[in-house]
């Protein structure tokens, strides 16, 4: 009993090292967010901000609400474009098993190995053709692609699960595929619905490469680049960059705390099967 107790406490302490090493950057996000210009350079730095300013969040009040509420009309406008092309994908994957389902899959495997600066590239090129440059649902539409793939792969796996004795029952009285979907399938895709939404909504909070490519000169530009206003060729204002980052990081927190049984159930599905 003594020997397992000590091996507890030890995994317990090594556990709490590696949290501790991990969450860090965190930490001195949040030190340097409350950290005056003129302490910025101090050797040793400070630990913890000994004398505090708030100055770098009034600047983020003041300056960068505007690309706060660009962000989030891009990532709730992926949420949806992702859930309403992928849902009925992994729908037919799972259920209706079209001719070519498994190329389809594969190639939506390999669909997330295209590195994103290849696909923005692509999508300059097609947007100057149809002056979708500097919009938001230019932007809004290349955020869903990193989406889609992943989506149509949930969706499918959890589907896969669901009893076809449901869906056999309402075919026999009498509702077509897309009632079937929309009445019994979707309403018990919850969890996958949650968790595809969530990985949706951070890719397209956190995206740089495709806004910086596509948006770089917008009127109405996402937080990611709104950050960069604070940074010069000699000058970084590093108090207001990091405030920015704990603002910006605040709604994909909170959305995550939120959903994050959801999630678990959602990745998780088609693991096991009965």
């Amino acid at each position: 009993m003594m020997r397992s107790s000590k091996r507890t406490w030890g995994k317990t302490t090594i556990g709490l090292l590696l949290t501790g090493i991990m969450l860090f950057p965190v930490y001195w996000m949040l030190n340097v967010s409350f950290t005056r210009d003129q302490d910025m350079r101090k050797s040793p730095p400070d630990l913890f901000p000994v004398h505090g300013t708030l100055a770098g969040y009034r600047r983020v009040l003041d300056e960068q609400l505007p690309y706060l509420g660009t962000s989030l009309v891009i990532g709730l406008g992926t949420v949806v474009l992702t859930v309403a092309l992928s849902a009925p994908a992994g729908y037919a994957l799972a259920k209706l098993c079209p001719r070519g389902g498994g190329v389809l899959s594969f190639l939506l495997l390999a669909a997330q190995m295209i590195p994103g600066i290849i696909m923005a590239m692509g999508f300059y090129a097609i947007y100057l053709q149809l002056g979708l440059l500097q919009s938001v649902p230019g932007l809004i539409v290349a955020d869903s692609t990193l989406a889609v793939p992943f989506a149509v792969l949930i969706f499918t796996a959890f589907m896969s699960g669901i009893p076809g004795e449901l869906l056999q029952a309402a075919k026999t009285d009498g509702a077509g595929p897309l009632r079937t979907f929309w009445s019994i399938v979707l309403p018990m895709s919850r969890n996958a619905v949650v968790t595809v939404s969530l990985f949706a909504f951070l890719w397209s909070w956190s995206d740089f490469v495709f806004a910086s490519t596509l948006a770089g000169g917008a009127t109405h530009k996402p937080i990611t680049l709104g950050i960069y206003h604070y940074i010069g060729n000699n000058n970084q204002e590093w108090n207001a960059i990091m405030a920015t980052a704990v603002v910006a990081s605040l709604p994909a927190a909170v959305i995550l705390v939120l959903a994050q049984r959801y999630v678990a159930a959602g990745v998780t599905a088609g693991a096991v099967k009965d």
